[in-house]
């Protein structure tokens, strides 16, 4: 079920919800057009097919739709035992969920739009059990840091995982 921001950003209604799989490839698109962007580490391996069937399969891929019903940003809930195994996250705020993969269309970028599908996702946790959510930023990725340091986020360690290095980012999710 999709929720219908009533505050227009910039004359554009917005809707987020869960993504279905006849939109798979409107989120490839979508992941493509991050790569080679400033900041951005992915690859033209990943994200891929392989992560999207699993979030969808885990009902964990989230999407944002335009007016025009055009997908513009996406989100997941990411299970990566590699993730959870860190010993940065912090005991108390276990269990923790690990917000992914948040990409936005180049031309909406800087809107907020970012923002808007962290904090859905995080809702999404906190209707699951969640008592926290984690990031791993890759060191490199300016503009992600800048987001996650507005919001709030507590950078709580680093780690190289994937090739890359990681800081990792944690925030209690109020109940």
């Amino acid at each position: 079920m999709f929720y219908q921001n009533r505050r227009i950003n910039r004359i554009m209604e917005k809707w987020i919800g869960m993504a279905r799989a006849e939109e798979k490839e409107e989120i490839l698109q979508l992941y493509q057009s991050q790569i080679g962007r400033e900041y951005c580490p992915w690859n033209e391996n990943y994200p891929g097919m392989e992560e999207i069937d699993f979030d969808l399969s885990r009902e964990s891929l989230f999407v944002m739709k335009n007016e025009k019903n055009k997908i513009v940003a996406a989100i997941s809930i990411d299970q990566d035992e590699s993730v959870e195994k860190l010993d940065c996250w912090t005991q108390e705020l276990l269990p923790g969920g690990e917000l992914a993969r948040l990409a936005v269309c180049p031309k909406l970028q800087n809107q907020g739009i970012a923002r808007e599908m962290i904090a859905y996702g995080m809702s999404v946790l906190r209707e699951r059990g969640y008592k926290s959510v984690h990031f791993l930023v890759n060191k490199t990725n300016e503009k992600a840091l800048r987001s996650y340091r507005h919001l709030h986020f507590q950078r709580v360690g680093e780690c190289w995982l994937y090739e890359q290095p990681f800081w990792c980012y944690e925030k209690e999710i109020k109940m």
